[in-house]
């Protein structure tokens, strides 16, 4: 069983993250309706931006995560880390420069002969673009500080800041935009301001957590002490640009394709998906210091027991809420935003996306094992093998059948990967645990799958959106039962926390 404090930890990151899932998707309609599906397509741009900017980060949040855990399990010395990170500072704020420098030197032809506008100014889409360039440095300057509190495992903290910066980022920009207009402008000027905000709070609690040395003791301002990590760091800074060209690659191609405003309804439809995958970070975030963790303390049965319990854990809430969104893309749509034409067109994408990422969510978990034991040499092969098949593919897809096309693609690489390539980690770095592995989800995908079949042919949604809300609220209640009651761990819960209450 999965201990307390790693209990505690998941549950505060789902929180903040169902919230934050919540909050970011409800606001999206009002969006489309006061700035318009134009202006939404240059923040869906903005996203993908922020994405791509992940290409730089050369696998050093993560490393730094990693070293973190293994000061707390006394590996490592507090100079030594106290030097890697100033190390990794000193990296970070230069990459940062570099980027941002980038972004405003081709801001003039990103707008021009990039982005397809309509009736969008040109001249507030390059100051649009000169404050994306800001806002995408710093955020992505935060994962330094998210890696160290991480790393500590101070996660409760972390989902309560996640949770006011979110607040200020969707709901608070709509009462900014109200006194000041409902332009893209104060869109993005708010964005800039709540970055900045974030980027300072962060900063402040990941040097409260650094451990305090000797005045004896001196940091300096040398590179040397990442040395020793550069085959770790590059190792997940490729698997990550892979990551990165793998889930926006699409995003990519397809905004120097449909018009800007075609793109917003594109994105609306991706995010909605990409819900899944932001309830699946949590146990992720949680999960992987702990495991790397026990792996330096060389607890390893513990470590397989945290591995199988986080998969079932997941596959109830996140594989669960994957297939009900699929199965439900159309009502799902229709009942948020109101529109027909709407909810027709982007249902077919939502419905591809969004088993596409529940499925991501399975296939990753074999990462965090390896991660936990610092040797990534099979996941940078199976990314390179990913990447051989799926970046040609995904081109041509997204060119020659537009959305669906590149929705099918991303779907059917993940089933690939979660059925052939798992399986081959799996026998060479725990050669006993792939059949106990599948065993952890297989139950719930086939009783849900097998529930929201039965459902959707006996279920006629409403046209009323009240009704048809609480027709999907049924509906997935019911999935998420047969889900619980398929689950070993779910029914031993209930069994001995709830049944002996009443016997």
């Amino acid at each position: 069983m999965i201990n307390k404090s790693l209990q505690l930890n998941i549950l505060a990151n789902y929180i903040s993250q169902i919230y934050i899932v919540i909050i970011s998707i409800a606001i999206l309609p009002i969006y489309m309706k006061y700035m318009g599906a134009e202006a939404y397509g240059l923040v869906g741009f903005f996203a993908m931006l922020q994405g791509l900017f992940g290409l730089l980060d050369f696998g050093l949040t993560p490393t730094i995560s990693r070293q973190t855990a293994q000061y707390n399990a006394g590996v490592e010395t507090a100079l030594g880390f106290r030097q890697l990170f100033r190390s990794l500072s000193i990296i970070f704020t230069g990459i940062a420069c570099v980027g941002t420098s980038f972004l405003f030197y081709y801001n003039q032809s990103i707008a021009e002969h990039w982005l397809k506008l309509e009736d969008l100014a040109m001249s507030d889409v390059l100051f649009c673009l000169q404050i994306m360039a800001i806002c995408v440095a710093l955020r992505w300057m935060t994962g330094l500080f998210r890696g160290v509190i991480t790393g500590f495992e101070k996660l409760v903290w972390l989902s309560i800041s996640n949770i006011i910066i979110a607040t200020f980022r969707f709901p608070c920009v709509l009462l900014y935009m109200y006194f000041y207009g409902f332009s893209v402008n104060n869109f993005f000027i708010f964005q800039l301001i709540v970055a900045i905000f974030e980027f300072l709070i962060l900063a402040w609690k990941s040097y409260i957590l650094l451990p305090k040395l000797d005045h004896s003791q001196q940091i300096g301002w040398s590179l040397v002490p990442v040395k020793p990590l550069l085959g770790f760091a590059f190792t997940i800074a490729f698997t990550s640009s892979v990551w990165v060209l793998l889930t926006q690659l699409d995003k990519f191609v397809l905004s120097g394709i449909l018009p800007l405003s075609e793109y917003g309804y594109f994105t609306l439809a991706v995010l909605v998906a990409g819900g899944i995958l932001q309830i699946g970070a949590p146990i992720s975030s949680a999960i992987m210091p702990r495991m790397a963790r026990l792996q330096g303390e060389q607890k390893y049965q513990d470590l397989k027991t945290v591995y199988l319990g986080a998969t079932e854990f997941v596959t109830v809430i996140v594989v669960t809420a994957g297939i009900i969104l699929a199965a439900l893309a159309k009502p799902v749509l229709y009942v948020w935003t109101g529109d027909v034409a709407l909810s027709e067109n982007a249902a077919p994408i939502l419905q591809l996306y969004a088993l596409g990422n529940a499925i991501l969510t399975l296939g990753a978990f074999p990462y965090y094992l390896q991660y936990a034991k610092g040797n990534l040499r099979l996941h940078f092969i199976g990314n390179i093998i990913t990447a051989i098949l799926l970046i040609p593919t995904i081109v041509w897809a997204a060119k020659n059948y537009g959305a669906i096309g590149a929705g099918w693609v991303w779907l059917l690489i993940q089933l690939f990967y979660l059925i052939l390539w798992v399986s081959y980690v799996h026998k060479i770095i725990e050669p006993n645990i792939n059949l106990k592995w599948f065993k952890c989800f297989l139950p719930s995908v086939g009783s849900v799958a097998i529930a929201s079949y039965t459902l959707i042919h006996f279920i006629d949604f409403s046209e009323q959106r009240s009704i048809a809300f609480l027709q999907i609220c049924f509906f997935s209640l019911v999935c998420l039962m047969a889900s619980l009651l398929s689950s070993k761990q779910a029914r031993s819960i209930i069994q001995s926390r709830v049944l002996k209450r009443f016997l």
